[in-house]
């Protein structure tokens, strides 16, 4: 029996599309709600950043928010249960070398602050396109995080370089989502920490619980869930690692899901 759902938010509960969270979805939430299911967001999305998902998202009464890929999660009542920044002994390595070396944008994550180590065009085009480009982040100067908890960073390149960055930050890993940037976090985190540690809040097992993803940083939640399920638009490696693949979700694919396991009464 599912008693919990986890959710990746962009390209998985969120079109990339349309930017919508869809009303006959969350009819269907409420409705899971209604028969005790507790419902999860788990993203590589930082808490500064959920305001760009819109009122109706945030007004949603979530059981958890595993954000920042598993690093920072808070309960139904918006209290930490879980929080693990990145290691000093990697920002010390990482820092001058980046300051010295990087020839991208490279963006910063706190609890409540972000910036960037130089001006980032990518994130500028895509908060412009929602009409939030005030909302862009501060450039500013990384040797800030020798004194305030970083908890990801997200350095803007694709994937082949991503093993001489991690060269830099000892105890660190790649959870990549896109072939834009990487999310860089502790080597001991990632999505299913998070979850784990929610599950073990409620006594519910982890074959008790269903995750919907569409990334490369849903992989290891879509193998550690009970019933892992990947959406139609997510990548071939992504929906190997699944055990059911829904349709995208511009094609309403998790209300398919949600029919296909027979949750919906």
């Amino acid at each position: 029996m599912i008693r919990a759902i986890f959710f990746d938010i962009d390209g998985t509960l969120i079109s990339m599309k349309t930017r919508r969270f869809e009303p006959e979805l969350i009819r269907a939430l409420h409705q899971l709600k209604d028969q005790g299911i507790r419902l999860c967001i788990a993203s590589g999305r930082p808490p500064v950043q959920l305001p760009l998902l819109g009122a109706d998202f945030n007004a949603f009464p979530w059981d958890a928010l595993i954000l920042m890929n598993g690093q920072y999660c808070l309960d139904e009542n918006g209290e930490c249960f879980r929080k693990m920044p990145i290691p000093q002994e990697a920002l010390r390595q990482l820092v001058p070398w980046l300051k010295t070396t990087a020839d991208y944008p490279c963006t910063f994550y706190e609890i409540d602050y972000m910036y960037d180590l130089r001006f980032n065009q990518g994130m500028y085009d895509y908060l412009k396109s929602l009409g939030k480009e005030e909302q862009m982040p501060k450039v500013d100067d990384p040797v800030r995080s020798f004194t305030h908890d970083t908890y990801q960073i997200c350095p803007y390149f694709d994937a082949s370089r991503d093993e001489e960055w991690l060269k830099h930050a000892p105890g660190m890993k790649s959870a990549r989502w896109t072939p834009a940037f990487a999310d860089m976090i502790p080597e001991g985190g990632g999505k299913p920490e998070g979850i784990r540690a929610a599950l073990e809040k409620w006594g519910i097992s982890r074959e008790e619980c269903m995750t919907f993803g569409d990334g490369g940083n849903d992989i290891s939640m879509l193998r550690y869930a009970g019933i892992g399920v990947a959406m139609g638009n997510a990548a071939d490696d992504v929906k190997a690692a699944a055990d059911y693949v829904c349709p995208a979700c511009e094609d309403s694919g998790i209300l398919e899901a949600f029919r296909h396991f027979k949750l919906l009464q």
